[in-house]
């Protein structure tokens, strides 16, 4: 049986919780000395004893638990995944029936309603990932819940309990179909190469698929295209698919080279026509601009946060300078798409960091796009921190 927690919370936590908002913080319980263990379903009341919600306790570095439901007779269990898994594959039919794309997301955390929760679909298998001990202690219910929802080739999982998000290394395979990797799945028609059973990537970020979309139908022909931080150089692949006369890949990692060589052959390209550069990219900057080379498009994707030998580099507070650095290596009237996944500010801030690098270069600049997270990847109402995804497409003026 299922331990049942009452917690009380402070006063100034309850509006936002009755409105929808699905993360419970430390700061938001009132009860001190209450034992919660991990997957412990909490009882949630305001001061007086009123029934609020039904939360899970799972500790994961945005807070310490979920708010599941706000009915107190509703029951947490297989019924209640299937009624929420389900909801969650009706809202992306389009995408199931969509022919030129073969891998999306099916169910986006707290955004479908159970925070800590992602599931994504590869050309039918499906993978779930689990982002705490509280959300994994449901396991049977939603893998149940799961197969009476979708028919799956094969399931596989990623367990991310460190409170960091870290992936926590074990065999991926779960049931069905022993998947053959890579497996090639289609984005918009273009192949990608994914192996669900090789540690904590899969070889694709999914949350982008709009964003390598725009660069190859309105800004790769005849140009050339700087793809930086470029993990399995999925952006370069878009780029040579829309036209590009040469691509540039830079990441620092050992394994980008064979992976990116492998994206460009699923496509038919001659990465021998590429550049894959296999270093870090600040250095790169500067190598680039010593050796004065220039680029008609520059992706600038950073991880949120990057340690190497000589910085440390986050994008709270360096992504200015980042800029200012692609800016003197990006031709007069070329495109820089700056993208961060980094919860922690918002698109204003974001285009505050873009006008204070233009504004210190002394170099004009237009915005022509934007671009948050894809239809798939829900978000809850009126919460727009949880879009953590931005992306601008920023014209050099002069």
């Amino acid at each position: 049986m299922r331990q049942l927690v009452e917690v009380k919370l402070k006063s100034k936590f309850i509006t936002d919780i009755k409105n929808g908002y699905p993360l419970l913080s430390k700061e938001a319980v009132e009860t001190s000395g209450v034992t919660m263990d991990e997957g412990s379903l909490l009882r949630l009341v305001d001061p007086s004893g009123r029934y609020i919600g039904t939360a899970y306790y799972g500790l994961q570095n945005k807070g310490i638990g979920w708010v599941l439901a706000f009915k107190e007779q509703e029951k947490i269990d297989a019924k209640f995944f299937v009624k929420k898994i389900s909801a969650a594959v009706a809202r992306r039919k389009n995408l199931y029936e969509a022919e030129d794309t073969t891998a999306f997301r099916v169910f986006n955390g707290e955004g479908d309603g159970i925070g800590g929760l992602i599931i994504d679909f590869f050309d039918g298998f499906y993978m779930v990932s689990w982002y705490s001990e509280g959300i994994y202690s449901f396991r049977d219910d939603i893998y149940q819940a799961l197969e009476e929802v979708v028919e799956a080739r094969g399931l596989y999982e990623k367990l991310r309990f460190n409170t960091n998000g870290q992936y926590v290394e074990q065999d991926d395979y779960v049931s069905g179909e022993k998947g053959e990797f890579p497996l090639i799945v289609l984005e918009n028609g273009m192949k990608y190469a994914v192996d669900l059973n090789d540690g904590a990537m899969t070889g694709i970020f999914l949350d982008q698929r709009n964003v390598r979309k725009a660069l190859r139908d309105h800004y790769a022909k005849e140009k050339t295209v700087l793809n930086t931080f470029s993990y399995t150089g999925a952006f370069s692949v878009a780029a040579v698919l829309g036209g590009a006369t040469k691509t540039t890949s830079v990441d620092v990692a050992k394994r980008s080279l064979p992976k990116t060589i492998e994206q460009f052959a699923v496509n038919e390209i001659d990465y021998e026509a590429q550049d894959i550069k296999v270093m870090d990219v600040f250095d790169y900057f500067r190598y680039a601009d010593r050796h004065d080379l220039k680029f008609d498009v520059v992706v600038l994707d950073p991880p949120s946060f990057a340690r190497t030998k000589k910085i440390t580099f986050s994008t709270a507070k360096d992504y200015p300078k980042l800029l200012k650095d692609t800016l003197k290596i990006t031709n007069q009237g070329g495109i820089i798409i700056a993208s961060t996944n980094n919860a922690s500010f918002n698109m204003k801030k974001f285009k505050s960091f873009i006008d204070k690098a233009f504004t210190e270069s002394n170099t004009r600049y237009k915005i022509l796009e934007e671009h948050q997270l894809p239809e798939d990847f829900t978000v809850p109402h009126n919460y727009p921190e949880f879009n953590y995804l931005k992306v601008v497409f920023i014209k050099v003026m002069n």
